[in-house]
């Protein structure tokens, strides 16, 4: 059995819902398929939320009514026979009901999520009922019914796996299987989610769940590039990565994949294929254990980074202290990208400002404390990157006329990051895409 997950471009059309169909009984293996939610509906919820969380019931009423008329003309387009739309409408119609239904009542966090889950299960049962109308069998598989979260919003592997064997084993008869990304329970038994870009990371999880053949991450672009192909004109498609390289490059900003989504695919054993809905045929890329080759494979980056330096004479040869320094961020559950040191000093980096004047007043005591806000982290990521002919010579002939803010390697085999002004992070992938891979 595989695994098939489709991002919302690739069902955000009825025309990519009607390929998706066609992708999904290609070939006779027994598959489970995750959807995201139509490209642009978990934005307008979003939109949904915060204007409730505001008092605004008129703007969430608005954007509610917008949604509503988009999805009506989508299953217009989607679905040929008059049956299959009135059904179809008719299962939509309940899950705006409930989101009229929220305009009249006090909201929450618990409310909030509740919202962001409509998405994914709006796509799905449309999606089905499209499978339906064509005559292809298969089960809708409710993700709420077995995908969980603990207390500290990690997923339960060991339950997962229990719940969705057991829902097989009682559907054995069914060879194709449609359900949610994102979505979830938490360990309250609410609904909740794996966070933005969640539906990779539930792909990963049933894979691993069901020791998959195989996971299909299914998008708009043919595998994971050398570089952003959004930034940077020409750019190739990586053939093969291992999963240290692909977890690298998916956590400093490769757009294409979840960052959290490579663990369970690793830890499991499951090859993971990213793939291009827009081209089916394309070789895309392959994610394994196995690097397949030595040397630099791709350049990624990321945005809203902030770095921290704490300067203080009383760091010389002080045991424990960056031992404290650590358990500040613990404290507050912020994870650090970067860190550097020096006799005097340590700077490090994070993308989460939430808690940052907490952590600001907990670091004061231990000397001197310099924020540098809208950095960004550009990562070189590749195979005993170290061991590539002349790489460093390369890479700092190419950075020459950056302001690099700090530098760290040598603590992965695979990748050498830099931290930049966010401002010149454009100008770095370019340069970078000219130095290493000589590429315009």
């Amino acid at each position: 059995m595989k695994v098939m997950k489709f991002g919302g471009t690739s069902v955000g059309k009825p025309e990519r819902m009607h390929d998706v169909a066609t992708l999904i009984t290609r070939d006779a293996e027994e598959k489970i398929v995750v959807l995201s939610a139509l490209s642009g509906t978990t934005n307008s919820l979003v939109e949904i939320g915060n204007a409730m969380a505001n008092g605004d019931r008129e703007a969430a009423k608005q954007v509610i009514d917008k949604l509503d008329a988009h999805y009506q003309t989508f299953i217009s387009n989607l679905l040929v026979t008059e049956a299959a739309q009135q059904k179809c409408r008719a299962i939509i119609a309940e899950h705006f009901e409930f989101l009229n239904i929220i305009l009249k009542i006090s909201f929450n966090d618990a409310l909030n999520k509740d919202i962001l889950a409509q998405g994914e299960l709006m796509s799905t049962k449309m999606f089905s009922c499209y499978l339906e109308e064509k005559g292809i069998d298969h089960m809708l598989l409710p993700a709420l019914d077995f995908m969980s979260i603990d207390a500290y919003d990690e997923p339960q592997v060991g339950a997962i796996k229990a719940k969705l064997s057991n829902i097989l084993a009682q559907n054995s008869d069914k060879k194709l299987f449609i359900t949610q990304g994102y979505i979830c329970r938490n360990a309250k038994g609410e609904v909740d989610n794996l966070k933005r870009g969640g539906s990779d990371y539930s792909a990963s999880l049933i894979a691993a769940a069901i020791q998959a053949s195989v996971c299909e991450i299914w998008t708009d672009i043919d595998g994971m590039h050398n570089n952003d192909p959004r930034i940077v004109k020409k750019t190739v498609a990586i053939e093969q990565l291992s999963f240290d390289e692909a977890a690298e490059l998916a956590y400093f900003g490769a757009k294409i994949l979840h960052p959290a989504s490579i663990w369970p695919a690793q830890h499991y054993n499951v090859p993971v294929k990213l793939l291009n809905t827009m081209e089916p045929d394309a070789k895309g890329t392959l994610i394994v254990e196995n690097a397949g080759s030595v040397g630099v494979k791709a350049v990624a980056a990321k945005d809203g980074i902030t770095a921290i330096k704490i300067k203080s004479s009383r760091m010389l040869l002080a045991y424990g202290f960056l031992r404290k320094v650590f358990e500040v961020f613990e404290k507050y559950r912020t994870s650090i990208d970067m860190i550097t040191t020096s006799e005097v000093a340590v700077s490090l980096t994070i993308d989460n400002n939430t808690y940052l004047d907490d952590i600001i007043r907990e670091l004061e005591p231990f000397g001197t404390v310099e924020l540098d806000k809208d950095q960004a982290i550009v990562s070189i990521v590749g195979n005993e990157i170290g061991k590539t002919e002349h790489i460093l010579s390369k890479l700092f002939d190419s950075i020459a006329d950056i302001p690099v803010r700090m530098v760290s390697y040598g603590g992965s085999p695979h990748n050498v990051t830099l931290l930049v002004p966010g401002s010149f992070k454009t100008q770095t992938l370019q340069v970078l895409n000219k130095g290493i891979f000589g590429l315009d």
